[in-house]
């Protein structure tokens, strides 16, 4: 794998520029998106953007009845239902769907993820957060790959500067030697910018880019799992619930950089880049807070990035085409 160059650009958009900033101009007839999580939070606005930008939008949602009921009124938009990202078997009747009803994939924005969750296995004892930010997706956009390969898709994986919480936990990946819903999540947010960093040196040969984002520091309902007064402690809402950061985005600044990173001509040729604020990220400073931005090194290592791209593809028993399939089956 080669080495990923994180060098920031100048692409006139910074940490507050919104959708409607960065989609001017943007025009998507004729392409299809998937969006995981479309229907909440970043994910709605995002789906919003695409589809007012003429592209037919898919998104697979867990609860399709909430889904239907937010985005019924845009005509580009289709909902499929039950498709729980910590159901690797639901996951896999939706991937066999779409590839029944669809020629071609050309952007996914994988929004879709869960924040601090209490201890809940999935499958055969996996991390909750592990399975739905990662295995999920993973398994997704694998056997959804013919679909990105037709015409060259941009992948774009939510991450988050969670992921300076915690590496890969290699020697216990589902921490069964003592559970930390932080480490937990940092390590999902971690995987999500390897896995972009893995499938862009796979599929660039085929005109697949992917990218990971940070969409910075944004109250959405991504933050359910903790109380009121566990965000008040970390300083994210005064004691009323209302948000207190100085350096909280709106949703629209939110998801400005995963739209810039679906769409930008700026990206063109690039890929295997984690971004933040429109642009790309520097790598963080060996000593530096999680809030100073950048990127960890650990998370854009390409040999880490296909370490855990064989280690996904042997649990999940999925991969990009059937050689490697057979190379990584356990």
């Amino acid at each position: 794998m080669s080495i990923v160059h994180q060098y920031p650009l100048s692409t006139g958009f910074n940490t507050a520029s919104t959708t409607s900033e960065v989609m001017s101009g943007i025009d998507l007839h004729g392409r299809t998106a998937l969006v995981t999580g479309g229907y909440s939070g970043l994910g709605l606005e995002t789906t919003n953007a695409l589809a007012a930008a003429g592209a037919h939008v898919i998104v697979p949602a867990r609860r399709g009845r909430i889904a239907r009921s937010m985005l019924d009124h845009l005509p580009r938009v289709t909902v499929l239902d039950d498709v729980d990202l910590g159901d690797l078997h639901r996951v896999s009747q939706a991937a066999d769907h779409l590839l029944a009803e669809l020629d071609s994939i050309d952007l996914v924005v994988a929004c879709a993820g869960v924040m601090a969750t209490p201890r809940r296995p999935v499958g055969p004892g996996w991390d909750y957060q592990l399975a739905v930010n990662h295995f999920g997706h993973f398994m997704m956009l694998t056997r959804l790959y013919p679909l990105l390969a037709r015409r060259g898709a941009r992948v774009v994986a939510y991450s988050s500067a969670g992921h300076h919480l915690s590496d890969i936990r290699w020697h216990d990946l589902h921490l069964r030697a003592g559970y930390d819903k932080w480490v937990s999540y940092g390590q999902s947010k971690t995987a999500n910018v390897l896995f972009a960093v893995a499938l862009d040196e796979i599929g660039r040969g085929e005109g697949v880019r992917a990218f990971a984002v940070h969409p910075g520091k944004i109250i959405t309902g991504l933050q359910r799992e903790l109380s009121s007064a566990e965000q008040t402690t970390l300083g994210w809402t005064d004691a009323s619930g209302n948000v207190v950061g100085h350096d909280f985005k709106t949703p629209s600044q939110g998801a400005a950089t995963g739209l810039w990173a679906a769409t930008s001509a700026a990206l063109d040729d690039r890929g295997g880049l984690y971004l933040e604020d429109c642009t790309v990220a520097a790598p963080a400073e060996p000593d530096g807070e999680m809030d100073d931005g950048g990127v960890q090194p650990y998370a854009v290592d390409p040999v880490a990035a296909e370490r855990l791209w064989t280690l996904t593809a042997a649990i999940t028993a999925c991969d990009v085409n059937p050689l490697r399939r057979q190379q990584n089956r356990p």
